[in-house]
């Protein structure tokens, strides 16, 4: 095992040389002097893009004579249609609109272009979607920000220096002990975990698939990370510790923190924001809410759950049905609202009269509406793992910021905690909690990214690169 681990030290290093030797022999090219961002969708409006346009910010502050360019497979994209995307949507001014490479292949990175085997054919066909884009468009400092490893040998194929924030592991040590363990969730279906056979071939997939994403990950330059919890798994699968930096992303407090904290408790109210997908596990919240109505003194006033969130599909509307039908068996419809596709405006009104914020997806690598919860002054009861327990949800001067749970029970036990807490100790720990947000902000993040790729943009400056016009 020492021997096993010895090697699998140096494959980086192997791995780096061959691609060298291999791109001399193939003669590629120099790259352009420039700084090429992968990020195929730019109209998904999620965290991602808004590290994306922060990114971009940061590199032209860093750099302002530094090109910029995105690959993107939206058609509609210009220039300064995303300038004027990254502003209005996110508040991010560009210093210059960043040039657009426009990619025609991005279907094979769709998940339903694969009904089977779907992590390795997204894989494989990010492969065939960055050769397009790099044949197009090569760049000295090639800036991955969402999640496509298998591009980094080809990219280094191409002599870019490959720089990634990686928002989660496509595969982690999590998963595959869940496989082993036969327990049935969203990436694990019933049909899998009941039966031995099927399981044992997820397991050797997923540890074939495993060892490919470690090689293609250790590729790269630079790696930065969104949280403690992504961080060590990238550690553990990628091997390369000495480049990968935990930068905490971008998250847009600004508005929130002006609400005030003071709010009205009539009746109490409870918000769950996030989109409609299976693995935020709205059903949990709704089963703890009952409960907790169940547990509540007769006399209290009753309190009101409202979700907030939207919809990608048809599969996420027939969700929310599910849940409308199911706060309906369980008889507290009355108590429950349903928010679809809102505005920001009408979040940030929902959060000012909220007292506590209910997150309940297990594993979630960071945590943006948590942080979100803790700037608006509503009381974070999150599920108790990776982000939120590793980094968000902690102490802040030695007073407790907000709840974590696991289970339905305990789940019920925090909602009663925060519904029977004196407006006193609410507002003292809403207090806490907001200022432990200020750690999660716009400004924090520029100042990390900048640190983290400081040492590479600077260390191969005046490195011989060509010079040509980039494309739109």
């Amino acid at each position: 095992m020492a021997i096993l681990a010895c090697l699998l030290t140096v494959v980086p290093t192997i791995l780096g040389l061959a691609i060298r030797r291999l791109r001399i022999l193939l003669r590629f090219p120099s790259p352009h002097a420039a700084a090429g961002f992968f990020h195929p969708y730019t109209n998904d409006g999620g965290g991602g893009e808004r590290v994306l346009w922060c990114a971009v910010r940061a590199v032209q502050d860093l750099c302002p004579g530094l090109p910029c360019a995105v690959f993107t497979g939206d058609a509609d994209a210009s220039p300064d249609g995303l300038a004027a995307r990254a502003l209005d949507r996110f508040g991010v001014r560009l210093l210059r609109p960043p040039q657009v490479v426009h990619l025609n292949k991005r279907k094979w990175i769709e998940a339903s272009t694969y009904p089977h085997f779907t992590m390795i054919g997204q894989s494989l066909g990010s492969v065939y979607l960055a050769w397009e884009a790099l044949n197009k468009f090569a760049p000295q400092f090639y800036f991955d920000t969402s999640g496509y490893a298998f591009t980094y040998p080809l990219a280094r194929l191409f002599g870019c220096e490959v720089i990634c924030y990686t928002h989660y592991p496509t595969i982690s040590s999590d998963m595959v002990e869940r496989v082993k363990q036969r327990n049935s969730m969203y990436n694990n279906n019933s049909r899998i975990s009941g039966s031995i056979w099927l399981s044992r071939c997820k397991i050797l997939y997923y540890t074939i698939f495993s060892w490919l994403y470690g090689l293609v990950g250790s590729c790269a330059h630079l790696v930065m990370v969104n949280s403690s919890w992504t961080r060590s798994h990238i550690v553990n699968i990628w091997k390369i510790p000495e480049c990968t930096k935990r930068v905490y992303p971008p998250c847009d407090t600004s508005a929130l923190q002006m609400l005030p904290l003071e709010r009205s408790t009539m009746p109490p109210i409870l918000i769950s924001v996030a989109q409609f997908r299976p693995e935020k596990a709205h059903g949990l919240q709704l089963e703890a809410f009952a409960l907790a109505l169940q547990r509540l003194d007769p006399d209290s006033i009753k309190p009101k759950l409202q979700f907030v969130g939207s919809c990608r599909n048809k599969e996420d509307l027939e969700r929310l049905q599910k849940l409308e039908d199911r706060s309906v068996e369980l008889r507290i419809d009355e108590l429950v609202e349903f928010h679809k596709d809102i505005s920001y405006r009408d979040l940030v009104q929902l959060l000012g009269g909220a007292i506590a914020g209910l997150h309940s997806m297990t594993d979630e690598h960071f945590g943006i509406s948590v942080v979100e919860y803790m700037a608006a002054g509503a009381i974070p009861i999150a599920h108790k793992s990776a982000g939120p327990m590793m980094d968000i949800v902690l102490e802040e001067d030695g007073h407790q910021t907000g709840f974590l749970a696991s289970d339905k029970e305990e789940f019920t036990e925090a909602i009663l905690k925060v519904l029977r807490m004196p407006e006193t100790g609410r507002q003292e720990m809403a207090a806490a909690a907001r200022k432990r947000a200020q750690r999660f902000s716009e400004k924090r993040f520029h100042e990390d990214f900048t640190d983290a790729v400081r040492p590479i943009l600077s260390a191969t400056e005046g490195r011989h690169v060509q010079m040509s016009p980039l494309i739109e």
